[in-house]
């Protein structure tokens, strides 16, 4: 079998495209798994997996809960708002007595830059990068690429966009990385305010007007605006926001091809996208999630594949 090239997955920087293409083919029969009658392989019985969640997280917990169960791994959730951190324990502290109890694999999500890169130096497990902080989020950028291979038929050369609060997503850096790496075009488009400087430095074009980006690209991924990071205004109002940066369906029908329309949720329907765009045969947001899960299955079980017995 082949193997990854990396001993964790912190982040899509890490990775080959070779790497990417054996976790696709990983999930391809994942997803064959998982629309059986019976939806749960053997693979992982012996492999206990913590998910420590440092940071609220209802969809992507779940999607790593369910794949760690279809493998059939033991399964430990840690979330930090009922935890010890509160009373002052540190990372390494809370992390050390769960590894006391012979875990085996770690995925977390925390809300500091580079913590799952300082969790690996110091403990002996493999580490699922699951988010952090503005960073990078790398299942989901393999969700993402993964659904428009699915939908497109391949990424290569497919021309993609990505939406909104650019500055405070983990989703957009991982989806250029990732996208790039298998020969995608991107551009970003949103506010001036909401564009990172150092963009343009990462080979990306940046587009403020939304139906030019539209008119432009194969695939527009609509970021959540991510108020909860903001402590500044970065834009007037949220309807202001809406009317410049918002998709609509009359919108979509003004261009001149049918375009994807995906978002990594949750979504704020009329916001970043109104109720009959997300609901309409353009979206594949339903996609992304069953994806989810098989690609959470395909990581983990490559990665458990690595683990000394």
């Amino acid at each position: 079998m082949s193997t990854l090239s990396v001993e964790h997955l912190l982040g899509i920087k890490h990775l080959t495209k070779e790497d990417i293409h054996l976790i696709f083919e990983t999930t391809d029969h994942f997803k064959q798994v998982i629309n059986r009658p019976i939806k749960k392989v053997p693979s992982l019985r012996d492999i206990t997996i913590a998910n420590l969640f440092f940071e609220n997280s209802t969809r992507t917990k779940l999607s790593f809960e369910i794949a760690q169960k279809r493998l059939s791994a033991d399964v430990i959730n840690f979330s930090a708002g009922q935890s010890s951190l509160k009373k002052g324990e540190t990372l390494i502290d809370t992390v050390n007595n769960i590894l006391s109890m012979k875990v085996d694999m770690v995925v977390m999500r925390h809300p500091k830059p580079g913590a799952a890169e300082f969790l690996m130096q110091h403990v002996d497990a493999k580490i699922i990068n699951a988010g952090d902080g503005a960073h990078e989020h790398p299942t989901q950028a393999l969700l993402d690429t993964y659904s428009i291979r699915e939908k497109l038929g391949h990424v290569e050369g497919k021309k993609v966009v990505i939406v909104g609060d650019i500055l405070h997503s983990r989703v957009a850096l991982s989806n250029i990385f990732a996208l790039q790496l298998l020969g995608a075009k991107v551009k970003v488009c949103g506010p001036k305010s909401l564009i990172p400087k150092y963009i343009e430095e990462l080979g990306v074009e940046v587009e403020t007007n939304l139906k030019k980006a539209l008119q432009w690209c194969d695939v527009a991924n609509m970021l959540r605006v991510q108020n909860e990071r903001m402590e500044v205004s970065y834009f007037p109002s949220t309807r202001e926001y809406t009317q410049q940066y918002g998709v609509t369906k009359a919108l979509l029908d003004e261009l001149d091809k049918p375009i994807v329309i995906m978002h990594p949720g949750p979504i704020n329907r009329g916001v970043e996208i109104t109720s009959d765009v997300a609901d309409s045969n353009q979206a594949i947001i339903l996609d992304q999630v069953e994806n989810g899960v098989a690609i959470r299955m395909a990581v983990t079980y490559l990665l458990a594949s690595k683990i000394k017995s």
